[in-house]
């Protein structure tokens, strides 16, 4: 069985068991539920929002991360005018410790 969940923006397939980094949801040790999408147990699937009303998908924040780091860089010619930035983006590796139907 398997689950659709989104998070973030983004939507990630995710087993019982499986490490996922998404984007920060909270402190490390934190049980967290998650937003199921969709839900495949063999040939069934639930994907409609009745059949998911009792759908459940949680998981366990394990550790804190960062992504690559972004750099920019930005100039307009012939007036000395120079912008340089970067961005690193922090992320949670998380657990997906359950996934029930409902």
């Amino acid at each position: 069985m398997y689950a659709v969940i989104a998070t973030g923006g983004k939507q990630y397939r995710v087993e019982e068991g499986q490490r996922v980094v998404v984007e920060r949801l909270g402190a490390v040790d934190t049980e967290v539920q998650l937003t199921t999408v969709m839900v495949v147990d063999g040939d069934e699937v639930l994907a409609t929002p009745e059949a998911l009303a009792g759908a459940n998908v949680s998981a366990r924040i394990v550790a804190d991360v960062k992504g690559p780091k972004i750099r920019a860089f930005t100039y307009k010619n012939k007036t000395n005018q120079r912008r340089r930035w970067g961005h690193r983006q922090h992320l949670a590796e998380i657990e997906i410790t359950g996934i029930t139907r409902g």
